[in-house]
C-alpha cells in the first residue's frame, strides 16, 4: 500500500510542571537557532564561508559540555536538532529561493513552537493522553482517531497560552481515499460570495472578521492604554489574542466545511489561478481578500480532492471568464467593470449573471486544457 503523510492538530492539557518543561524547551530551541544563525553570520562575514547543517550538530554537542550553557541538556535533544535543521533550511531557502535573510527569533513572540521526531516510540497516543519525549504523558482532546506511525510532532503555545501538538502521521493512502459522487463544477470565488458555481449555487461571503471588528477594535484600544510589563496589560492581551483565536477557528471551520462537500460531490473542480499576492497589494481590497482566504481554501481543495479520488484543475488568471459568453464564447468588453452584475449577449442574445457565467467557462476552459494536454 502506498504511504501518505496527514497532519493532525489537537489541544493538550500540561499540568503545571508540564508548562514549564515545555517553555524551558521553547527557550532552549530558540537560544540554539539564535545562537547558530550568529555563528553564520560570522564565519560569513570573516570568511565568506557558510556553516553547514552537520556543522551545526558537532557544534551543538560541544555547547552542552561547556558549563555555562550546560542547561541545553535538560531540553528534547532532538528538539534542538530540529531548531538547527529550521535554520538551515531558512538559509536553503535564502540562497535558493531569494526569500528574505534568517532573522533572529524574540522571546517576546507569544505565539512559539517547537518541532521533535519520534523516536523508539517516543511520541505515541495512550488512553488520551499523548507521550511526549522529556514531557511524559500530556492530557490530549483527540476529536478524531487517526491510526498509523507518527513521524514528528510540534508542539506549539498560542498567543492566549493554549498549548497544542502537531504531528505528521504516516498512513496507508488505500485506507484513506473515499470514492466522491463523481459530478463536474466550476467554481468562481469573489469577495461579495464567497463563492459561485457552475450549478448557479451562490455561497454567500460570511464576513468572519466583520462580525467581531467593533469588538476587537474596543479591546485593542484598553490594551494600548495599559502600562508596559504590567499584570493588566498582559490579560488585554490575551482578550485581544482570544479574539483573533475565534474569528480564525469559525473561518476554518467554514472552509473545511465547503471544501470537503465540494471534495465529496465532485470528481472534477475547476479553479481560477489567482495571483493573491499581488492583489493584496490593493489596500482597499486586501483586508477583504485576507479574510475570505482563497488560498487556505485552494489548499484545502487540492488535498481533499486527492484523498476522495478526483482532480483539481486550474485556469490561468487571464483567461476573462467573465467576459465571455458561455453559450456561443463572444467576449464582451463591457463587462470587464466589475459594477456589471448581469449582462445579455448581443451574440446569442443569452441573459447572465456575472459570476454564475464565469463558473461555467472557468469548468469548460479547464477541460479544454486537460484534454489539450491528454
Amino acid at each position: 500500500m502506498e504511504p501518505y503523510v496527514l497532519g493532525y492538530k489537537f489541544r493538550i492539557y500540561p499540568n503545571k510542571t508540564q508548562q514549564r518543561l515545555i517553555n524551558r524547551t521553547l527557550g532552549c530551541c530558540r537560544f540554539v537557532y539564535n545562537h547558530f544563525l550568529a555563528v553564520h553570520r560570522d564565519q560569513w562575514q570573516a570568511n565568506h564561508r557558510s556553516v553547514s547543517y552537520f556543522e551545526t550538530c558537532k557544534l551543538l554537542t560541544d555547547l552542552k559540555r561547556q558549563e555555562e550553557t550546560s542547561w541545553l541538556k535538560e531540553a528534547d535533544s532532538m528538539a534542538l536538532q530540529e531548531s538547527l535543521r529550521n535554520l538551515d533550511n531558512a538559509f536553503q531557502n535564502f540562497w535558493k529561493l531569494h526569500t528574505g535573510y534568517p532573522r533572529f527569533k524574540s522571546k517576546h513572540s507569544h505565539s512559539q513552537s517547537y518541532r521533535t521526531r519520534n523516536q523508539k516510540n517516543g511520541i505515541r497516543i495512550v488512553d488520551k493522553r499523548i507521550k511526549l519525549p522529556k514531557i511524559g504523558f500530556v492530557k490530549i482532546k483527540q476529536s478524531r482517531d487517526c491510526d498509523g506511525r507518527i513521524l514528528s510532532a510540534t508542539i506549539s503555545r498560542t498567543a492566549s497560552s493554549k498549548y497544542f501538538v502537531s504531528f505528521c502521521m504516516e498512513q496507508d493512502k488505500e485506507n484513506l481515499v473515499r470514492p466522491n459522487a463523481g459530478g463536474m463544477i466550476g467554481i468562481d470565488v469573489g469577495i461579495r460570495a464567497f463563492y459561485t458555481d457552475s450549478l448557479g449555487h451562490i455561497v454567500e461571503n460570511p464576513r468572519h472578521l466583520n462580525r467581531f471588528l467593533a469588538k476587537l477594535k474596543r479591546e485593542q484600544r484598553r490594551l494600548s492604554r495599559k502600562m508596559p510589563k504590567s499584570q493588566n496589560r498582559d490579560k488585554a492581551r490575551i482578550r485581544v489574542a482570544r479574539i483573533h483565536e475565534k474569528i480564525a477557528n469559525i473561518r476554518k471551520d467554514f472552509l473545511h466545511k465547503h471544501s470537503t462537500q465540494l471534495a465529496r460531490e465532485n470528481q472534477t473542480i475547476a479553479v481560477e489561478q489567482l495571483n493573491i499576492k499581488g492583489m493584496l497589494r490593493n489596500h482597499k481590497l486586501a483586508q477583504a481578500i485576507s479574510d475570505v482566504s482563497w488560498s487556505e481554501f485552494f489548499r484545502q481543495l487540492t488535498y481533499k480532492t486527492e484523498l476522495h479520488g478526483g482532480e483539481l484543475l486550474k485556469v490561468d488568471t487571464f483567461y476573462p471568464s467573465s467576459q465571455t459568453c458561455s453559450v456561443c464564447g463572444y467576449q464582451n468588453a463591457l463587462a470587464k467593470d466589475l459594477s456589471v452584475r448581469e449582462w445579455d449577449c448581443p451574440e446569442c442574445g443569452m441573459h447572465h449573471d456575472r459570476d454564475v457565467n464565469a463558473a461555467k467557462n472557468i469548468l469548460r476552459k479547464a477541460l479544454e486544457d486537460k484534454s489539450k494536454v491528454a
